[in-house]
C-alpha cells in the first residue's frame, strides 16, 4: 500500500494535488482529522477493501492538538510498514493574499479578530509539525496550474525505482529564492551576458550565450566545482532514503547564467540519475 499525506497552505493547491491523485488511482479523503490517520492506514490495508494508493489531505482545518501529534502519528503509520509520502504544497505570504483577493474567498483562519495576513502567517506556524517532515515541497508561487500538475507528475507519481526525483531549476534572485530549495548555488560572481547589448536578447538555452560563457574561465571553473558537489553527494542524498530533491541555481534575473549551469547540469547528470526534471522559473 502506498499512502499520500498532502499539505499545505490554503490556496497552494491541495486541491489541485488532491484531485490529480484521484484520476491517478489514487482513494482520496479531503481534510481527515489527523488524529485518525493510524486507523485509516490499518483499515486502507485490509484486503476486503482493496486500496492500493490512499491519498488524504490534512491541513490547517484540523484541531491544533492533532496537528501537534503528526509527527507520532506518522510515525505509527510507517512502523506498520506502509510507505507514506507527504507533500507540502507552498507559497509566499504575498502571493497568497493575492489569490485570495481575487477569489474572494474566505480563508479558514479567518475571522472578527484575524486579518487575512494574520490568518496566513498564523496557519504557517499551525503546520510547522508537518513541514519538518514533508518528503516533498513545491513552491507554486510563480506556477500555473498546468505547471503544478505537471511538477507532481513527474515528482510525485514517477516511478520509486528510478532513484531520487531531481528537479534543477534556476532562477532569478530579484524575484526571490525558491522557498522548497534543498540547495542553492549563486552564480551571479559570474560574467553576465545581460550587460552585452547584442545578447541580452537571448536566454541560457540559446547558441549566443552558450558560446559566451563557454568562454569564460570562471564560468568553467565554477560549473566544474558545482557539477562535481552533485555527482559526489546526490548518490548519498538517495542512499539516505532522499526520495525528493530540488536544486535552484540564481542569476539576478534568471535568464542566463543561471539557465545555462542548471540545462547543462541535466545534460551531464542525465548519465547517473534517470528521474532528473529542469524548470527556468523567470524565463518568460
Amino acid at each position: 500500500m502506498r499512502l499520500v499525506v498532502v499539505s499545505g497552505r490554503s490556496g497552494s493547491g491541495k486541491s489541485t494535488a488532491l484531485h490529480l491523485l484521484e484520476d491517478n488511482g489514487f482513494y482520496c479523503i479531503d481534510n481527515l482529522p489527523a488524529g485518525l490517520l493510524p486507523e485509516l492506514a490499518r483499515q486502507a490495508q485490509n484486503t476486503d477493501l482493496s486500496l492500493p494508493k490512499v491519498a488524504i489531505s490534512i491541513d490547517a482545518r484540523n484541531l491544533p492538538s492533532d496537528l501537534k501529534r503528526f509527527p507520532e502519528l506518522l510515525k505509527q503509520v510507517r512502523d506498520a510498514g506502509i510507505t507514506c509520502d507527504v507533500l507540502f504544497l507552498a507559497a509566499t505570504d504575498e502571493v497568497l493574499i493575492k489569490r485570495f483577493s481575487e477569489t474572494r474567498r474566505k480563508h479558514p483562519l479567518t475571522d472578527g479578530n484575524l486579518s487575512l495576513g494574520e490568518a496566513i502567517a498564523a496557519e504557517l506556524k499551525l503546520l510547522e509539525p508537518i513541514i519538518d517532515l514533508a518528503s516533498l515541497k513545491i513552491d507554486t508561487s510563480h506556477l500555473t496550474l498546468y505547471q503544478l500538475r505537471d511538477q507532481l507528475k513527474h515528482r510525485l507519481l514517477s516511478s520509486q525505482n528510478n532513484g531520487p526525483s531531481i528537479l534543477i531549476q534556476s532562477f532569478g534572485f530579484k524575484r526571490g529564492v525558491p522557498v522548497d530549495a534543498d540547495l542553492v548555488f549563486d552564480v551571479r560572481c559570474l560574467p553576465n551576458p545581460y550587460w552585452k547589448p547584442d545578447l541580452r536578447p537571448f536566454c541560457g538555452k540559446d547558441e549566443p550565450i552558450r558560446d559566451y560563457l563557454e568562454a569564460q574561465p570562471d564560468v568553467q571553473e565554477m560549473y566544474q566545482d558545482i557539477f562535481q558537489f552533485l555527482h559526489k553527494w546526490l548518490p548519498r542524498y538517495a542512499a539516505g532514503e532522499r526520495s525528493y530533491m530540488s536544486i535552484a541555481i540564481g542569476c539576478t534575473g534568471g535568464h542566463h547564467r543561471s539557465v545555462y549551469i542548471a540545462e547543462r547540469l541535466v545534460q551531464d547528470l542525465s548519465d547517473n540519475f534517470s528521474n532528473l526534471l529542469i524548470r527556468h522559473r523567470d524565463l518568460p
